[in-house]
């Protein structure tokens, strides 16, 4: 069994009643966040890229929790020259199992900095099988026809894709992916956090494919798989 509760822009956060995984925990300084960064207890943590609004709180809530910070190279070395004490260090392509299950980085088409301006190695799309169950978060990203392959590859029971357009895909662009990657059920994140990326998300479901579940998901709320 695997419980996600969406946390709001593009974080989440994994539990399958032993381990928690956080994913891009943008919090404080997001304005629809549904938690506090003292709020998370995750043990694990993984990012997609460098960006402000996805490597969010995660320093902060790493050091609070002893937690392990999953990414690309530079990005997981980054956050040790920041004072975290575990860090696993990717990169694009690779994949690796840990306690709660496994973790493969993807490709993204996006730009990956820190927010005080360090590169941080390429952004990343995010599989993780935990749980019994594979979610593709799939970062801030372009649409790319190789989403065909990770949904031959990989058979995804949840993807959570980027539909807020301006810095990644849109509606469009978004229900597109799906269609590539075919998974069960279809998530649009990355949203009316800010209003340069304001949509409607029920656009997004009704132009999925036939067959494919979408779900809206507000702050706070929990689907579970």
């Amino acid at each position: 069994m695997l419980n996600l509760t969406y946390l709001g822009h593009s974080a989440v956060l994994l539990t399958d009643g032993t381990h928690e995984v956080a994913i891009d925990p943008f919090l404080k300084d997001n304005p629809l966040a549904s938690a506090k960064p003292e709020d998370i207890k995750a043990k694990y943590i993984v990012l997609s890229h460098g960006h402000g609004d996805h490597l969010g709180d995660t320093i902060e809530i790493a050091k609070r929790n002893d937690a392990t910070v999953i990414a690309t190279f530079e990005l997981a070395g980054y956050c040790g020259e920041k004072g975290v004490k575990n860090i696993h260090q990717m990169n694009t392509g690779g994949a690796y199992s840990f306690p709660f299950g496994r973790v493969k980085l993807t490709v993204a088409f996006h730009s990956s900095s820190t927010p005080d301006g360090q590169y941080v190695g390429d952004p990343n799309g995010l599989i993780i099988e935990m749980g019994g169950k594979t979610i593709y978060h799939a970062g801030d990203t372009a649409l790319f026809s190789d989403m065909k392959l990770i949904g031959k590859m990989h058979s995804i029971d949840l993807m959570l894709v980027p539909a807020g357009d301006n810095f990644t895909m849109g509606v469009d662009e978004a229900v597109k992916a799906i269609e590539f990657v075919q998974p069960k059920i279809a998530v649009p994140i990355h949203y009316n956090t800010f209003p340069v990326i304001e949509i409607d998300p029920e656009e997004f479901v009704k132009k999925l494919p036939s067959g494919i579940e979408g779900k809206i998901l507000k702050p706070g709320d929990t689907l579970k798989l």
